[in-house]
Formats: C-alpha cells, structure tokens, sequence
C-alpha cells in the first residue's frame, strides 16, 4: 500500500513528527470515526459543517439534501476542506503550559465532483449506512427514485491528504517533575449504550447481532 505524496499545502510543518502520510493511517482514522467537518467558503464567507461520509478506496463520500446552501455550492467544484478528529485522552502536565491532547486526525484538500449515475448513487448511500452501522443495509427500505432525486452526493478524491497523531504521556520542563502534581493521561473512548427501541414501533423483532456488539 503505497503512500499519498506530502504536497506544500499538506505537509506538515509544525512538530512534523507527528505526521503521517500512509494509506494505512489515514484509512483507520477515517473509517473508525462517524463525523467530518467539511470547509468551504461562499462570496468570501466560510463556513464549516459537520456531516456524516463514507469511503471506498480513495474516494470519500459526501451526502444530503439537493437543497443544502454546502451541496449546492460544493457542486459547482470550488475549494473544500474535509476534516476528521478522534480524542484519545486528556494529556495532563505539571505545568498548564505543556497541557495537550491525545489525538488522530486527518486533512484533506480537494474539488468534489456529484454523482449523477443512479447505481453509484445508490453504491455511496449503501456505504454510508454501512460506515455508521455495518450489516443495517441489507435489512432496511433502500431509497426509492424520489429520495435519490432529492440527494446530492459528492464524491471528494483522497489526493491531497496528511494525517497527524499525538500519543504518550505529558513531557513537563525538567524542575517541574518535582513539583507535588498528578501527572498523566485521562483516556477517553466513545462506547455504545444500550439501544433504545422506537417508542413507535409497531412490532418487536430481535435486537440485530449488529447492535448488540456494536463497536467503534
């Protein structure tokens, strides 16, 4: 698995050893978080909005309403910034200075092309249920000719990209490793609670095997 080549808007400049540039990487950070951020700006204006994606090879996925202010603009192929972050642990210091964050996170830049075709359109919008929930499409209603007309979704190709990851403890200035105070990392995971069933239901099938060892 080849590498994505570090371009001047990629690279990464500050603490460059943190940076990754791996397909490997940057996949497991993509397919193991839910939301991006996605940048753009319209008539100088920018805006930043999360949404869900999905991912097949290096093509990420953008989906939503034909009517959205960002799918309408993204279509027209300006600039984007798609962001994604996972926060492993709270990083606590001596010092308030060196206080940071365990993190994994990815940038990428690019132009995002719409999907006309129907059968890819329907691929993508199988990719996004999956992302979230593996196994759910082959159970539920798939989108009938009217929902896809009135969903646009994007295709964003993974050129420019860079990953960056913080792992590890605190790194405190020498004289402060004698000062009297807890030190460490506080780890932090998204866990699954007990699914909750639809208070409208109308019948009461089994819990899918999905759901019920559901893991991010």
């Amino acid at each position: 698995m080849s590498d994505f080549r570090p371009t001047k808007r990629t690279e990464i400049k500050r603490l460059p050893k943190r940076g990754h540039y791996d397909r490997e990487t940057v996949y497991q950070i993509l397919d193991s978080a839910i939301v991006c951020h996605v940048g753009f700006a319209v008539d100088v204006q920018p805006y930043v909005i999360p949404t869900n994606y999905g991912r097949a090879g290096d093509i990420l996925y953008l989906h939503g309403s034909a009517l959205s202010r960002m799918f309408q603009t993204l279509s027209k192929g300006v600039s984007v910034c798609v962001t994604v972050t996972h926060v492993d642990g709270l990083v606590l210091a001596r010092a308030a200075f060196h206080h940071s964050v365990n993190y994994r996170s990815v940038v990428i830049l690019g132009k995002a092309r719409q999907i006309e075709d129907p059968r890819e359109k329907m691929e993508a919008l199988r990719l996004f249920t999956e992302h979230v929930v593996k196994g759910r499409w082959d159970e539920v209603r798939h989108p009938t000719d009217q929902e896809l007309k009135v969903t646009t979704v994007l295709a964003l190709p993974l050129e420019e990209v860079s990953a960056k990851v913080r792992t590890g403890g605190p790194i405190d200035d020498e004289a402060d490793y004698a000062l009297p105070v807890w030190a460490g990392v506080l780890p932090l995971a998204m866990v699954a609670s007990d699914p909750e069933p639809d208070a409208l239901r109308k019948s009461d099938p089994a819990l899918p095997d999905y759901l019920r060892t559901y893991r991010r």
